[in-house]
Parts: structure tokens; sequence; C-alpha cells
């Protein structure tokens, strides 16, 4: 357990009040700043030292060749990864001729301030050159929500002690195919990712730089131009610009004396294409420009105040006892609108724009995990990501027709739409990110009410992939419903039959799109839906097999699957997690060991399926086998633990998921955030100690209840247009509807009406407390120290 943070802990930032260069390749995922469109990692504004120099923009990538030793059917080609493109951040430094290099001389003072309110990152240096020049080195950095092609920065050097003047060079640059460290673990991805880009144009005139570059194989075109406002002492600041295929750069000179300083505000702009020519993609970029210098600095910081003012009266989670977790859930919620908030009809990475790693690849986490809290936040967000895979559709059936199937098979992994993944058990046959894409329409569409959106673009979503089900299914002679030879989301078991997930998942997946024909015949019969294929739907839902152990009394993570012997969790030594870095696949295959939460994860998500006795009992069996190799598990262990009435184990999976990144706890936050572990920290709030479920499909229902630890939660949503605030303490929950018509709320199964005129109060009943379970040896939570507030 870390005893000493790397960051204080405050309400409403993230502070860093030293540089320790050990802990800098997982403070530039910390700090990093996106909007969704543009990425950039916090690295220092002099570029060096760093550990991953990183500048993103979404859904550009390069391809690599994915040999294979045995080559088979159906096998994707080639890969895709995301590279570090032009880096518009650099702006370096000399101090009467030496660089400014905090491995050198003497750095007296150094803090970085991630500001979640204001949404910028503030840096103040105060450092002594080699030869005894002091200078104080503020900066503020933002990515624009507002103008989304936009990133800036305000650079200011003044001398400290002493009554000399000091002469200062300041060179601001854009920055093509810089040195990115080697991938150890796959060369093809290292190849692809040194010197990706190929120069098309540069251009430096007056305080303006521009670099264009295309990629080789993905054949992608990107644009980046700057732009500048230098203030400095009248007579003795010069300016002057050059550029070459890979660097253009603007260098200020100045002499400035004790009490003067030199300011420089960047403006930069990015943009790119797989489609738009040279002369239009620069004149994108260019425009972007004019209009960011147009707004000017100070205006972008009231834009951006404006834009987080908003979202956090409609997103804001207050938490009374753990000042920790406080942090932690705005810290998350501002991460997660980062990536979400300009994607516009682009993916979710897994790592957002904060790193390169699993290759800037999407999952279906970013469909269960990550749009869950969108729709309920940012729901245009949430939209234009399944707008995205709306897109992607062509690919996807193009897919399912190799694989010998009917409607779309989408990607395990995946940046622009095709299959990447080279390992088929756990790619190709984790099929249910299928029924994770229809699930997040359906709750797009259930928080929203957006039956237009259902209509134009859910419906085919719908209907593809329960297409992939019928086909991919099959009734026996009794006439059950089997989905054999699939992996559910616990990698640790692969191609199974039944697997109790997916089977429930492509359940709903079947009726959803039955229903949605149902409402939308017209365009229904525009894809070719009749009664007779709504009603084989239906015939298959009704009759999908969930496996269960009559003698247990617990439901099967998949047919069969209690009958695994199990793990020996005893003789597993503490480093030899996680097992699959360490154990076979085919071992792990064969025994009862869970990576990540399965059939507990489909207890929250299909919670209707279940009684409240089958999934305290199904909880308590499967927490002895779940080892947590994955960042995706905690959260949802605390919710369902929280509903059984496991409160203190809730409360410690919590902190797992909420300091996931900030304590660095699987060692690999230099690589990027964990996206879907922060929206989890959410989740785990407001799901779990906050009891949300949607209900019925157009009504929203509450089941609150806290945790010794905290004394009061309160949460905003949107639900349906309206503005709802819950505030819940140890005896009581009070709901506020801020705006919108009223609305019928149940407070567990009790349905009230909510109006604008006065909150409503209700009491809470007590908790059933239950024996604790287990989890295998060494792999419980980790149990916090109280931080309280």
């Amino acid at each position: 357990m870390i005893t000493d943070p790397a960051f204080e802990v405050s309400p409403w930032s993230l502070r860093e009040s030293e540089l320790n260069l050990d802990l800098l390749p997982q403070s530039e995922s910390v700090f990093a700043l996106s909007n969704g469109h543009i990425g950039w990692r916090g690295n220092l504004d002099e570029g060096e030292p760093n550990g991953l120099p990183g500048t993103y923009l979404n859904g550009l990538h390069e391809l690599h060749p994915l040999p294979y030793a045995e080559a088979g059917y159906g096998y994707p080609e080639s890969g895709q990864t995301v590279i570090n493109v032009t880096n518009g951040k650099l702006i370096r430094l000399l101090v009467d001729d030496e660089p400014f290099d905090l491995r050198y001389g003497t750095v007296r003072r150094h803090e970085r301030e991630l500001d979640l309110r204001a949404g910028v990152l503030r840096r103040v240096c105060e450092w002594v050159s080699p030869a005894g020049r002091a200078v104080r080195v503020t900066s503020t950095r933002m990515v624009s929500f507002q103008q989304r092609a936009v990133a800036a920065i305000a650079y200011e050097v003044e001398p400290l002690d002493g009554e000399d003047e000091v002469r200062v060079v300041v060179q601001s640059e854009l920055a093509a195919n810089e040195e990115v460290p080697y991938s150890a673990g796959d060369p093809r991805v290292s190849a692809a990712l040194q010197s990706p880009l190929q120069p098309e144009e540069h251009a430096a005139a007056g305080t303006r730089l521009r670099l264009v570059h295309s990629t080789a194989r993905s054949r992608l075109r990107l644009a980046v131009a700057a732009d500048h406002r230098v203030e400095g002492p009248d007579g003795t600041t010069q300016v002057s610009a050059d550029s070459g295929d890979d660097v253009s750069r603007l260098t200020v000179t100045s002499v400035v004396k004790p009490g003067q300083g030199l300011r420089l505000e960047k403006f930069v702009a990015y943009g790119w294409s797989a489609t738009r020519s040279l002369p239009a993609l620069r004149d994108q970029a260019d425009a972007a420009l004019v209009g960011a210098r147009d707004t000017g600095w100070q205006g972008l910081l009231d834009q951006q105040r404006a834009y987080l003012d908003d979202f956090w009266e409609r997103a804001d989670v207050e938490v009374d006892g753990d000042t920790e977790i406080q942090q932690a859930v705005r810290f998350a919620l501002f991460h997660v609108l980062q990536v979400g908030a300009r994607a516009e009809e682009r993916a979710i990475p897994a790592k957002g724009l904060t790193g390169s790693g699993y290759d800037g690849h999407t999952f279906w986490d970013a469909e269960t995990f990550v749009l869950p809290l969108l729709a309920f936040t940012s729901p245009q967000a949430a939209a234009e990501v399944l707008r995205w895979r709306y897109n992607m559709l062509p690919v996807a059936q193009d897919r399912a027709r190799q694989l010998g199937l009917a409607g779309a098979a989408f990607p395990w992994r995946t940046i622009n739409g095709e299959e990447a993944s080279g390992y088929w058990p756990a790619g190709t046959a984790a099929f249910h990110i299928n029924a994770d894409i229809a699930d997040a329409v359906v709750r797009y569409v259930a928080t929203t009410g957006d039956y237009v959106f259902e209509r134009d673009t859910g419906l085919v979503l719908l209907v593809e992939t329960a297409r992939l089900w019928r086909s991919l299914g099959h009734h026996d002679h009794a006439g059950a419903f089997h989905i054999d030879g699939v992996t559910g989301p616990d990698e640790y078991s692969a191609v199974s039959d039944d697997n109790a997930f997916t089977n429930l998942m492509a359940q709903a997946n079947l009726n959803a799109a039955a229903d949605a024909s149902e409402r939308h015949p017209r365009h229904a019969s525009q894809l070719g839906v009749t009664d007779e294929e709504t009603a084989a739907w239906r015939d298959a839902a009704a009759a999908m097999v969930l496996p269960y152990n009559e003698g247990l009394g617990v439901h099967e993570q998949s047919a069969g699957y209690t009958q695994h012997q199990r793990w020996d969790f005893a003789a597993t030594d503490a480093e030899r997690y996680p097992l699959m870095l360490h154990y076979p696949y085919f071992d792990l295959y064969r025994k009862q060991v869970v990576k990540q939460a399965d059939l507990v994860l489909a207890m929250y998500l299909r919670g209707d399926a279940f009684t409240d006795e089958q999934k305290a009992r199904n909880f308590a069996y499967y927490e002895p086998l779940t080892v947590r190799d994955s960042s995706l598990s905690a959260y949802c262990q605390s919710v369902i633990a929280a509903e059984v009435g496991h409160l203190q184990l809730a409360y410690d999976y919590l902190g797992e998921s909420a300091m996931m990144d900030l304590e660095d706890l699987e060692n690999n936050a230099r690589d990027g955030l964990h996206i879907a572990a922060l929206a989890g920290t959410w989740t785990a709030l407001v799901a779990g100690f906050g009891g949300m479920r949607l209900f019925n499909g157009d009504s929203i229902r509450f089941a609150p209840r806290l945790p010794g630890s905290l004394s009061r939660i309160a949460f905003r949503l949107l639900f349906r247009g309206r503005r709802l605030r819950v505030e819940v303490t140890r005896k009581s929950v009070t709901y506020t509807l801020a705006s919108g018509e009223p609305l019928e709320i149940l407070h567990y199964e009790k349905p009230f009406t909510l109006t604008t005129e006065r909150p409503v109060v209700r009491e809470l009943p007590e908790v059933v407390h239950r024996p604790a379970p287990t989890q295998p040896p060494g792999r419980a939570p980790l149990r916090r120290p109280q931080h309280q507030q």
C-alpha cells in the first residue's frame, strides 16, 4: 500500500508539489489533457526528460502486419496502433545559453496542478542554472472543449535573484517523428511507431508555423498549425521562424531584467483525414487557428470554465467521509469527459488519449463501462460513440460473412473498425461485444428517450446484432436455445458453451431488436425485417439457456463450469499474479479461476434475470474464485457487494477502482489511464451505494445504502431531459428535480412522482448484512486507511 501519495488530496484538483522523475511516466498520464479529438500527455513543456512523449488524435493510426506461425482462415492480416503525432506542446528555453533542463542545475520549486473546474494544467518551476542564474517558469496548458481542433499554452519566464539582466531564448516548436521508447513486447508495433509520419509540407512565417504529414500504410493525412502572441521588454524582444520536414520553430529572444518577464501565448490547431486533400486539410487547420487567436487566451479560458461549470452542474458527485474518494471520483468524471466530449463519431480507446497502452484500441468496455456514465452526464457524447459503431457496420457485416454468420460481427479490439486481435479465443470468440453494443443502444435510448436516434441509428445496430445471435446459436431437440464456443468477459475461460453473460446479453439483444422493429415498422421493413424474423428472435430469447447447478444452488458461468477443477490458489505465490503472465492459457481455461467479474457482471447488467437470493449465493460462490487480474472487475464487484449486503467489501472495491491510476495499483499507468476503471468509480458510487437501476425501459429506480465509512453521498445526473439530484445519508435519501417535467421514480420498489416544486425525502430501510465471502489468498481488496473530511 502506498503511504506517501504522489498527489495531494484536494476536492477539485490534483497537485504534485515536487518533481519525482521516477514517477514521471505515471504523472504524464494523470496530467494528460484531451477533448476526445486531441490528446496531450502531461509531458514537461521542454519535452525532456519524459517517460513517454505523447500527442494523439483520436482515430489516427498506422497499420502493421500480423504474421502467424500457422495461418488460419479468418485471422486478421494487419494490426492497428495509435501513433505519436506532431507535438505542439514543445516550448524549449535557454537561460544565458544554458538549456532549461531539470536534470541539471537546481530545482528550488516545482509544482503542477490539474484544475478540474478550470480544465487546465498549471505548472510553476523555480530553477537555478548550473551557472547560477535563477528563473521562474510558469505555464498553463489546455485542450479546448469548446473549440474541438484547438489546444493552447501560456508560457512565462521571469528572472529571480539579483539585479542583473538575463538573456532568454524561447523556442516554440511543432515537432514530428519524436523518438519513442522501444516496445520490447512486439517489435512489429515498434516498427510502426518509429518515424511513422512522412513529410508533405512545412512552413514558417511571422509567428505562424505549419507541418503536414501522412502515414505510409493507413494513408491518413495530418495537418498541424500554430500561431503565437509574444509580450516582452520593449526594444530587446526579437522573433524569427524557420521550418524543415519534421520541425517548424518560432524563436523568441529577449533580454529580461528583474521585475520584467517574457510571455508567450501559443495556439495550436490539429486536423486529420483519410480523404481530404492537402490544401483542404491545411485550410481546415488554419481556419481553426484563426478562430482560436480571435478568441484569445483569456477567451479560451472563459469558454473552458463555462463548459465545465455546466458539466459539473449536471454530473458532480459529492462524498462525505473520504477525501481520497471525493477527489478520485471527480478526477474520474473529468477524464471520462475528456475522452468523450468531442470524440464526434470516433471510438473511445481503453486508455483514452492519455497514452499508447493497448495500441490505442477500443474494446467492449467502452460500451459497457464508459457509455452508461456518459449517457447520464453527457448523452450527446454517448450517441456519437454509437454513431461510430454505426459507421463501422459495413466492416462488421463483412466480418460476419467471413465467419459464415448473418448480421454483423463487431471486432474485439480495433481503431478503424477492423478486427485487430490476432488471438482468436479472446478475440473472435468474444462475440458478446455485439450484445454489449446493443445494450449501450438500449440504455442510451432509455436514459434519453431519444427515439429518433433509435430509429435512424440504433435500429440497424439492434437488428444486425440480433441476426448474428440467431445464426450463431441453435435450438436443441427440446427447443432450448444454446450459444456454443464463445468467450465471455472472463478471459481465463475461453471457447465455452452457454456462457451465462453472453446468453443473457444476447437474450436482451434479441428482445430489444424485436421491440424496436415493432416501434419503427417502416424502417425495419427497409432493413428486411419480417414478422417471421422477429418471432424467431423472440423464440430464441424465450428459450435461451441459463446454466444452473441444482446441487450447489448457483448459476454456472458457463455450461459445466462448476465441474472443473478449482485453481490451486494456496500454491500460487503473490508474485505470480497476474496469472496470464506466469501460466499457460490452456491450464487457466480448464480450471475454476476468474480473471474478472463475469457472472457477477451479468447480475448487474441483467439483474432482472436473478432473484435476490440467487444474487447473494452466486456472489458468495464466485468471490473465492475471482483474482481480479483486470482493472475491469473491482467496480462491478463493488456494485453487487453493495446490493447483496456486503457494504464494507463494496467500499473496499470502490477504493481499488478509484485509486487504480492515482496510486498506480497495476504498475502500468505509465501507458495511460484505465478509462473503464475511472468510469467504474462513478458507477460504484451511483449504482452501488446509490442503488440506481433503469426500470421497465422508461423509469429509474434507486435503492440507496451507505457503508459505515461514508456519511453522505450526493450525485447529479440527467434522465430524459431532466436534471436530477439524489442525496443519500445514513438514514434517508432526498430526491430533487432541478428542471424538467414531473418524473416517476421508484424508491426501492415504491413509486412516487417527483416535481420541481419540492424535494421528496424517503427513509432508508435496514440493510440485511450477510456473512462476508472470502477472496483467493492474497487477492482481497486492500483495506484503505480512513481519510475523513
